[in-house]
């Protein structure tokens, strides 16, 4: 094995190697405006090799073209030593190339068991099939990756987090010899997250290749042999995961120096203006649910998949109403029936599945943050396009949203300018309470940086924060406090200065008890 050395920049010859994936020279353009320039990439039998890089960097191009989706303008792709002239979907399955997305690419009205058998099963032509052994075999798969799914629930019955463990089981299953995860973690919980590298392990155990892309740089020093950053649609070079920091890893991904992603917070909190009290609903499994999150405070919401965090935080906004208990906002008694009367009462609430509920694809940057807010850009019952586009333009700049223009379609933007348009919507409404349902989620390190300012900043100007997350460095490093939901009902709520990773799994988990 040779390595060569060049001012930060690593190319690693893996001559003695056996690749099972080699691209050479990838070029791509859209538009006439470059995705990738040149880029060149190797993956190694038995080898977890990350990409990183902020959105917009090529990572999705490139998997793109990996998969068959879409074909290289020019350049060389070889699969086992072998080159392959056209690459599309159906030659991507047939060489052993299967794939794990952050938007699940499931069947909604299909079972777990049909929708593993999609991917796993190999028969031609009319045969019968043996729903018993089929069921038994998707029931082993999701065992591996330490889940207890019922194969036989639809999909579309799933959560986002149980569909993600669905695409890991049959990607599992699928014998591939080179698997794609792309931010296969992000909207996981720590005991998936778990499951999901003793998944990887068995992987690479057996010899499969491994692409893992993710914006959880733990996860990517955890995980990976060697690591490619990709900036503005070029390698910046390929290192060995021992030989480089997080902070030389985002110096490469950003090409500038990085503040803490958590900015320092100085405060105090003021009066409450959300207080919860015993408050229930009976069908999501939420009960005895009770909170305080105060003006200018950050409440981080923690707890495993299926603790009931998303579910308390659709009772909030009148997709769920309440059916027992108290909520009060700014001290009085209200009642929250539907999102209508929770935006009358000043709560806003961005939601984790962005692209099916926080944004509208089809629609312009500009129609999609004035969405919540059309009277503030509405004359006479007709929407004002120049004032619309006028008040997109401060978020676009406060948010740092890379879009060539207000007038843009929210679909042609990356994942993480998107979640910046969701949360410009909101913030459009001037709310008291700002509920943030994984606000981070696959966002790269520069955008997660940028939306900690924002919420450090809005904290300050006196707005209250609930924000949910699965990530544990996310809540300890935003929240004032942090209260852990287990089995639909807060367990216990932790100061900032007493909360740690321990202490938080442990009330997650059921180990301990501490007191509101």
């Amino acid at each position: 094995m040779a390595w060569r050395f060049a001012e930060r920049n690593v190319f690693i010859d893996m001559r003695n190697g056996s690749a099972v994936l080699r691209l050479q020279g990838l070029v791509k353009s859209y538009a006439g405006v470059r995705a990738l320039t040149g880029v060149s990439f190797d993956l190694q039998a038995g080898e977890v090799h990350a990409i990183v890089g902020e959105n917009g960097a090529g990572k999705s191009t490139l998997i793109k073209i990996v998969t068959g989706a879409i074909a290289p303008d020019a350049g060389r792709i070889e699969v086992n030593g072998r080159a392959v002239d056209r690459m599309d979907p159906h030659a991507a399955h047939l060489a052993g190339i299967a794939a794990v997305y952050q938007q699940p690419a499931l069947f909604p009205h299909l079972s777990v068991a049909e929708n593993i058998a999609m991917q796993v099963e190999r028969g031609r032509g009319w045969r019968v099939l043996d729903w018993g052994v089929r069921t038994t075999h998707a029931r082993a798969l999701l065992e591996r990756v330490g889940s207890t799914l019922d194969p036989s629930r639809a999909v579309e019955t799933l959560s986002m987090p149980e569909q993600q463990i669905v695409e890991i089981a049959r990607a599992l299953g699928s014998d591939a010899r080179i698997v794609i995860m792309d931010e296969p973690t992000a909207s996981l919980g720590e005991r998936e997250v778990q499951s999901l590298f003793r998944a990887v392990a068995l992987l690479k155990a057996g010899g499969t290749g491994v692409i893992y892309v993710s914006h959880r740089l733990e996860e990517v020093f955890a995980l990976a042999d060697r690591i490619t950053v990709l900036r503005d649609g070029q390698s910046v070079g390929t290192f060995p995961a021992a030989g480089v920091t997080r902070q030389e890893l985002v110096r490469l991904m950003v090409g500038r120096p990085m503040a803490d992603v958590y900015p320092s917070r100085t405060h105090a909190a003021g009066d409450v203006v959300l207080e919860l009290a015993g408050v229930g609903h009976r069908d999501s499994g939420v009960h005895d649910a009770s909170l305080r999150v105060r003006r200018g405070e950050i409440v981080g919401l923690a707890g495993l998949v299926g603790s009931g965090r998303t579910e308390l935080a659709e009772i909030l906004f009148g997709l769920r109403p309440a059916d027992a208990g108290r909520i009060r906002m700014n001290g009085t008694d209200v009642r929250i029936g539907a999102p209508r009367d929770a935006i009358a009462l000043g709560i806003a609430y961005v939601p984790e599945d962005r692209r099916r509920h926080g944004v509208v694809l089809e629609m312009s940057v500009a129609a999609n943050a004035s969405l919540a807010s059309l009277p503030a850009v509405s004359r006479g019952g007709l929407i004002d396009r120049t004032a619309e586009a006028s008040a997109a333009a401060v978020f676009i700049e406060r948010l740092q949203i890379k879009t060539s223009s207000a007038d843009a379609l929210v679909g042609t933007l990356s994942g993480g300018n998107q979640q910046k348009v969701a949360l410009a919507r909101w913030l459009a409404t001037k709310p008291a309470l700002l509920v943030l349902d994984e606000p981070t989620q696959g966002v790269d390190v520069g955008a997660k940086a940028e939306i900690h300012r924002v919420m450090t900043e809005l904290a300050a100007s006196g707005l209250a924060v609930l924000m949910i997350s699965s990530e544990l460095p996310e809540v300890l490093g935003m929240s004032d406090r942090v209260a852990v939901m287990r089995g639909g009902t807060i367990a216990g709520i932790l100061d900032r200065s007493e909360a740690t990773q321990d202490r938080v799994l442990a009330l997650a988990l059921g180990h301990a008890e501490v007191s509101p």
